[in-house]
């Protein structure tokens, strides 16, 4: 199996800056795609940004020129740095994990509240 941890959430003023971590770990042979998908209450689960093994992003129309992605392949581990937060930024954040074996791994998520 693989295990998935984020962290980093928390509150945040309108404006300001957060930088989520994501930890993959177990059997984590062939990590491809790493996403960050957020989820707001009465929403569903949307997709903000994606990065390949080879690093190449793609990102929520929303998000675009205030998030970016990244990863450290030596470490299995994913960022996400957003910048001038909105409150509508405000979700549960979660990482989803691709891998060989286990094509759909998630996270518990972390909790990013931007007040006005």
């Amino acid at each position: 199996q693989v295990q998935v941890v984020e962290s980093g959430g928390g509150l945040v003023q309108a404006g300001g800056s957060r930088r989520l971590s994501c930890a993959a770990s177990g059997q984590i042979f062939g990590i491809s795609v790493m996403c960050w998908y957020r989820q707001a209450p009465g929403t569903q689960r949307e997709l903000v940004a994606s990065i390949t093994s080879g690093g190449i992003t793609n990102y929520a129309d929303s998000v675009k020129g205030r998030f970016t992605i990244s990863r450290d392949n030596a470490k299995n581990t994913m960022y996400l740095q957003m910048n001038s937060l909105k409150p509508e930024d405000t979700a549960v954040y979660y990482c989803n994990v691709r891998t060989t074996y286990y094509p759909n791994s998630w996270g518990q998520g972390t909790q990013v509240n931007v007040s006005a």
